[in-house]
């Protein structure tokens, strides 16, 4: 391991193993880089930050003949964190783009499907009609749901299941969609 050699007057730290180790092995290392990323100007920005880290590490690693295997792992990390937050890309346009209008739904249309729906809701049995209402209707929770009816949440979840499943075969629904 090296000392540090302190230089002018700010005291900066310089390990000469670093800058000779950074020489020897740039090449390899900016392939490294190179395959981590499709911009040769990120893969220059992503040594550049790994060769910081291991700088800043460089009094620590006890095996400098290992310091290929250290490089190689903070690239990978410091290109996974990079991954992780990627960011949305903005670009400045002269003029805004008009935003495509959404389809409106014919109120009749949506009327009629409710009332069919509706209908079918009362065909369910007393029971699962009444916990699908307030599932549904009156957005109770499972387990609310269960309590108001005095049953087991799992009752509910099985009853509501069947009770939409036959909603979905529900022969005047199918016309109406």
């Amino acid at each position: 391991m090296t000392t540090p050699v302190q230089t002018g007057a700010s005291a900066t730290l310089v390990y000469p193993s670093f800058a000779a180790y950074v020489r020897a092995r740039e090449p390899a290392l900016v392939r490294a880089a190179r395959s981590m990323t499709s911009d040769p100007d990120d893969a220059q920005d992503l040594l550049q930050t790994a060769l910081v880290k291991t700088y800043v590490a460089w009094d620590r690693i006890e095996n400098h003949r290992a310091l290929d295997g250290y490089v190689r792992r903070a690239l990978v990390n410091t290109r996974t964190s990079q991954w992780r937050r990627r960011r949305v890309e903005e670009f400045a346009c002269e003029e805004l783009p008009e935003p495509t209008p959404l389809p409106v739904d014919d109120p009749a249309e949506l009327e009629a499907l409710r009332e069919a729906v509706w209908a079918a809701v009362l065909r369910l049995p007393a029971r699962q009609r009444a916990m699908v209402v307030l599932r549904y209707y009156e957005d109770l929770s499972e387990v609310r749901t269960a309590e108001v009816m005095g049953v087991s949440v799992g009752t509910v979840k099985s009853a509501v299941s069947r009770a939409l499943a036959k909603l979905r075969e529900d022969p005047e629904l199918t016309a109406v969609r």
